[in-house]
C-alpha cells in the first residue's frame, strides 16, 4: 500500500462519489481536496492509511475492494460484498470509532480515498445532503442486514426440521420424540384431553434382512412407514423410536380409539407388499402393537414404558397382533 497523491490530483470528479451527490457544495470540494489518495495491489489488505485514524471512511476511485459481511451488515456469516468505485466503506466504524480493516482487501489494483473521520463529521455537520446520502446509505444497510438475518433464520429452521426426520423412512427420529412429547404430555395434562401412544416392532425384522438382504429391509422399513402416513390424521405423529421400532403418537385420543388405530394400522401393514416378487419367502412383513393411554402423573418415559410392555405382550402372544 502506497499513498499517490490527494483527491485534488486524482483526476476523480466529487459528482462520482455516491455519498456526495447532489450534496457537494464548494466548501465540501475544498476539504476533500487534500484527502490522501492510496493505492493497494491485487490481494493486499487494507492497514491504518498514512496518519488516518483506524476508524476513517474509504472511498473506492478505481478499482474494487472485497469486504467482509460485518463490515456492512455486523453479522460475520462467512460472506464477501464487492464494493465499486464511487461506493464507500466505513461509514458504521466511523460512528462506531472502530474498524476491522483486515477485513477488506483489494480484488484488483484499487485506489482508495481517504477521509478522516473527524473529518467527516465535519462535512456531515456542514452539508445536509451528505447527511441524506450517508442516512439512506445507512438505511439500506440495516435493511441488507435484516433480510440476510431472516434468510439465516429461515435456513437454520430448515436444517433444525431436517435434522429431526429420519432419512431412511421420512419419519420424524428419536431427537424430535425427545424434543416433542414431553411438551405433547404437559399440554395434554393440563388440558386434561387424552393421548394414546402406540409402539411397534416389526417381526421377525432380522429374519427378514438375514432372507433378503438388507435393502429390502430397508425397503420394508419404508413400506411400513408409508403404512402409518396413509392411515393417520393430520393431526397424529409418527415416528422412527429406533431400529424396526416405530412409534405413533395420537392427541386427543382416547384408549379405545387408539385400540381401533393399532389394530388398522396392524391389519394394513400385513397386507402391504415390500416387493413385486411374490415367489419369494416372506413377501409380506407384519409387526406387533403395543397401545398405551395417558395416565395421571405420568411422563413421557413413563408413557413409553407403558408402551413398551404391551408391545412385549403382543410378541408374547404370538405377534402380528396388538395388545394393551
Amino acid at each position: 500500500m502506497e499513498k499517490i497523491g490527494n483527491f485534488n490530483a486524482s483526476g476523480c470528479s466529487i459528482g462520482d462519489l455516491q455519498l456526495f451527490r447532489d450534496g457537494a457544495s464548494e466548501r465540501t470540494t475544498a476539504l476533500l481536496a487534500h484527502c490522501p489518495v492510496i493505492r493497494l495491489e491485487a490481494g493486499e489488505a487494507l492497514v491504518e492509511a498514512g496518519g488516518a485514524s483506524a476508524s476513517s471512511l474509504y472511498i473506492v476511485l478505481r478499482g474494487a475492494l472485497a469486504v467482509a459481511a460485518d463490515i456492512h451488515t455486523g453479522m460475520d456469516d462467512g460472506t464477501v460484498s464487492k464494493v465499486l468505485p464511487g461506493e464507500s466503506v466505513g461509514e458504521q466504524s466511523v460512528l462506531d470509532e472502530a474498524s476491522n480493516l483486515a477485513a477488506m482487501s483489494a480484488l484488483e489494483e484499487t485506489d482508495l480515498l481517504v477521509i478522516d473521520s473527524k473529518l467527516v463529521w465535519e462535512l456531515i455537520e456542514q452539508s445536509n445532503g451528505l447527511a441524506r446520502n450517508l442516512l439512506r446509505l445507512l438505511s439500506f444497510r440495516i435493511r441488507a442486514a435484516n433480510a440476510m438475518l431472516r434468510r439465516r433464520q429461515k435456513l437454520g429452521e430448515f436444517y433444525r426440521q431436517l435434522s429431526m426426520v429420519d432419512s431412511l423412512t421420512g419419519l420424524y427420529n428419536r431427537a424430535w420424540l425427545n424434543d416433542l412429547l414431553p411438551n405433547m404430555i404437559t399440554t395434554a395434562h393440563e388440558s386434561a384431553a387424552p393421548l394414546s401412544l402406540v409402539m411397534i416392532d416389526l417381526d421377525h425384522f432380522k429374519r427378514f434382512n438375514d432372507t433378503h438382504g438388507h435393502q429390502a429391509g430397508d425397503q420394508a422399513l419404508r413400506v411400513a412407514a408409508q403404512v402409518l402416513g396413509a392411515a393417520l390424521r393430520p393431526t397424529d405423529f409418527a415416528a422412527r423410536y429406533g431400529g424396526e421400532e416405530l412409534m405413533v403418537i395420537l392427541p386427543d385420543t382416547p384408549h379405545n380409539m387408539a385400540l381401533m388405530v393399532a389394530e388398522r394400522l396392524c391389519e394394513r401393514l400385513q397386507q402391504a407388499i415390500v416387493f413385486n416378487d411374490m415367489r419369494s419367502a416372506l413377501p409380506h412383513v407384519t409387526g406387533s402393537f403395543g397401545v398405551a393411554s395417558l395416565a395421571g402423573g405420568q411422563d413421557d418415559q413413563a408413557l413409553i414404558a407403558a408402551a413398551d410392555a404391551a408391545l412385549y405382550r403382543a410378541k408374547q402372544g404370538g405377534r402380528n397382533r396388538v395388545s394393551l
